[in-house]
């Protein structure tokens, strides 16, 4: 019996993983493609502009 308590941990956090990268497969591209591409263009021109007037700042 040792040895399903030895080999349960590994395989439940195997299965796990598998299901997680299913799933970020699954939501790659599709219909939300463009809107989440979009959000992530403003969140780093946001980004760049802040960085860019602290640095004039200082």
């Amino acid at each position: 019996m040792d040895y399903v308590s030895a080999l349960l941990p590994p395989t439940v956090m195997a299965i796990l993983f598998i299901g997680v990268i299913r799933v970020i497969v699954k939501t790659q591209g599709g219909a939300n493609k463009a809107k989440e591409d979009a959000a992530v263009d403003a969140a780093l021109a946001k980004t760049e502009g802040a960085g860019t007037s602290t640095r004039a700042e200082v």
